[in-house]
C-alpha cells in the first residue's frame, strides 16, 4: 500500500483481495475488508468504534521531547475532539449543533457563491490557456467556501490553505518523528488565529458558522472553546481534501474518457449522475478507519477486539458484485450506491456541500472548455493511503 505503484493504481489490488481474501491481514498488523456488502454492514455496525489515532500520536511525544525536537499534545488535544475520531455521546452532541449549517437548504444558499467563485478563478487563466485543475482550481475553490461559512477573512486564505494541507498528513500512519512535529506546530499556529478570531467574533458577531457556535454555546448548549476549535480545524483538513480529490480525479476520469465528457458536455443535466459515478469510480477518501470492540469472525477469519480495521471504499465501490462492469466509467450509470461519503452515524457531513462544488465546478469547466486536454506526460499522485488525487493536474484549452 505504500509503493508508488500502488498510489498510481490501487484497483487491481483491491480486486485481488476482494476475489481471494476479503479480510486480509497487513504486514503491520492491520485488518483491510474490500468487498462491498461487508463494508456497507460493518459502518453501520455500533460494535465498531473510533480508532484512537489521538493516542497513538500522543505516545509519540516523549520520543521527540527527548530528542528536543517538539511535542505532540497540542495536536492530539485538538484531534481528540474530531468528529471522525469521536464515539458517541460526543459525536451525537458535536454533529448536532454544526449539523445545521450542512442542511440541504443551507448548502443550496451557497449555490450563487460557488458558481461566481468558479468563474472567478478560471478568469484568472483563461487568458493563458492554462490551469493546474489542483491548485488553480481545485484548492482555492474548497478553501474559499470553507472559509466563507466559518467567516474566515480572504487575506487569510492562503494560511488556512498551508494549515490544512500540512495536518491532512496527520491521518496516514506512516509519519516520522519530524513531520508529526511540523504539524503540531502548524496545529499551534491554527488555534492561535482562531482563538483570536473567535474573540473578534464574541465582540462583533456576523452571519457564519463560528458566530453561530459561539451563540448557540453561549444560550447553554454544552460546546466549549476547544471543541468549537476542533469543529472549524476539522472542516479545513476534510472538506479541503474531499473536494479537491474529487475535482482532481473527475476530471482525470472525464480526460480519459473522451465520450463521457462528450456526452456531459451535450447533455449537461448529467451531471448530477456524473458527479456520483466519479466518487464511486476514483473515491477521494480511500479508506476508513474503524476498530470492532468485541471479537469479529468474518469469511473465517477472526479479527480481535482492539485491532485496527481498514475499511476500503475504494475497494467497495469497484466490487462486480454490487455495480456491473465495476471498472468502466459511465456517467449515466443508475443505482449507483456507493460508499465513497462512508456511511452510518460517521456517513460525511459536508456531502452535500462537496456534491454541489463537484456539480457547479466540473459541470462550468465542461462547458466553458470543451476541447480542454490533458497535458502530457505522468500523473503525480499524492503519496497516501486514505485519501487519493492527483497532486497536480495541468490542462491545456482554446481561451
Amino acid at each position: 500500500m505504500f509503493d508508488p505503484a500502488f498510489h498510481a493504481d490501487p484497483y487491481p489490488v483491491y480486486a485481488r483481495l476482494r476475489e481471494e481474501e476479503p479480510v486480509h491481514r497487513t504486514v503491520m498488523g492491520a485488518w483491510i475488508i474490500t468487498r462491498y456488502a461487508d463494508v456497507k454492514a460493518l459502518l453501520r455496525d455500533n460494535n465498531f468504534g473510533v480508532f484512537d489515532i489521538p493516542g497513538r500520536i500522543e505516545r509519540k511525544s516523549p520520543f521527540l521531547e527527548r530528542k528536543k525536537i517538539g511535542e505532540l499534545r497540542t495536536l492530539a488535544s485538538a484531534m481528540r475532539r474530531w468528529l471522525m475520531l469521536c464515539d458517541p455521546p460526543d459525536h451525537t452532541r458535536l454533529r448536532s449543533l454544526v449539523n445545521r449549517s450542512f442542511t440541504p437548504t443551507a448548502v443550496e444558499s451557497l449555490r450563487p457563491r460557488i458558481q461566481e467563485t468558479v468563474d472567478r478563478l478560471i478568469a484568472r487563466v483563461r487568458s493563458t490557456g492554462r490551469m493546474d485543475i489542483v491548485n488553480d482550481l481545485a484548492c482555492p475553490l474548497a478553501v474559499t467556501m470553507i472559509a466563507s461559512m466559518l467567516g474566515v477573512p480572504e487575506e487569510a486564505h492562503s494560511s488556512v490553505t498551508r494549515w490544512a494541507d500540512g495536518l491532512s498528513r496527520v491521518l496516514d500512519p506512516l509519519r516520522s518523528l519530524e513531520q508529526y512535529a511540523e504539524m503540531n506546530n502548524v496545529a499551534q499556529e491554527f488555534l492561535a488565529y482562531f482563538r483570536g478570531l473567535f474573540a473578534e467574533r464574541r465582540k462583533n458577531p456576523k452571519n457564519d458558522l463560528i458566530s453561530s457556535l459561539i451563540a448557540v454555546t453561549d444560550q447553554g448548549d454544552r460546546l466549549t472553546e476547544d471543541e468549537m476549535l476542533s469543529v472549524c480545524m476539522l472542516m479545513f483538513i476534510a472538506g479541503e481534501k474531499t473536494t479537491v480529490n474529487l475535482l482532481g480525479n473527475g476530471v482525470l476520469a472525464l480526460l480519459n474518457n473522451r465520450s463521457e465528457f462528450e456526452r456531459l458536455r451535450q447533455e449537461p443535466t448529467l451531471i448530477r449522475s456524473a458527479i456520483d459515478e466519479i466518487l464511486r469510480y476514483d473515491s477521494p477518501v480511500q479508506l476508513n478507519t474503524r476498530v470492532p470492540k468485541k471479537d469479529l469472525v468474518l469469511h473465517g477469519q477472526t479479527i480481535p477486539a482492539g485491532d485496527l480495521v481498514y475499511f476500503s471504499l475504494g475497494a467497495a465501490n469497484r466490487d462486480p458484485s454490487q455495480f456491473e462492469q465495476p471498472d468502466k466509467f459511465d456517467i449515466t450509470r443508475r443505482e449507483n450506491r456507493h460508499l465513497a461519503f462512508s456511511g452510518g452515524i460517521h456517513y460525511c457531513l459536508g456531502a452535500a456541500l462537496a456534491l454541489l462544488e463537484g456539480q457547479i465546478a466540473i459541470g462550468t469547466l465542461v462547458r466553458e472548455f470543451p476541447d480542454m486536454a490533458l497535458v502530457p506526460g505522468k500523473t503525480e499522485w499524492m503519496k497516501e493511503i486514505i485519501f487519493r488525487g492527483p497532486q497536480t493536474l495541468p490542462v491545456t484549452f482554446t481561451p
